[in-house]
């Protein structure tokens, strides 16, 4: 059974820092694209980054030199480094490998 673990978010100050992590049983997490994607009330779950499995990452046009995703392949474990947030980058962010979601991590930014 396959699990992923999200952990890292809260609540930050814009122009502030966070790092996301999501942490994945079951599966070799490295074998195989993950992806972050976000949901903000009301509005509908998008894309974040990605990382597939030979390393390439692609980001959204939003976040596109703010965040960066990582892979730690010894931790299996999957990143999200967030600088210069937004209020607007307020949401849960939510990491996905195939078919399997993690619960999400809560992302709050003051301004």
């Amino acid at each position: 059974q396959v699990r992923l673990v999200e952990s890292g978010g809260g609540l930050v100050q814009a122009g502030g820092s966070l790092r996301l992590s999501c942490v994945a049983s079951g599966r070799t997490i490295g074998s195989y694209t993950a992806t972050w994607y976000r949901q903000a009330p009301g509005k509908q779950r998008e894309f974040v980054a990605s990382i597939a499995a030979g390393g390439n990452t692609y980001y959204a046009d939003s976040v596109k030199g703010r965040f960066t995703i990582s892979r730690d392949d010894a931790k299996n474990t999957v990143f999200l480094q967030m600088s210069s947030l937004k209020p607007d980058d307020s949401a849960v962010y939510y990491c996905r490998s195939l078919t399997d979601w993690g619960p999400g991590t809560q992302v709050t930014v003051s301004s």
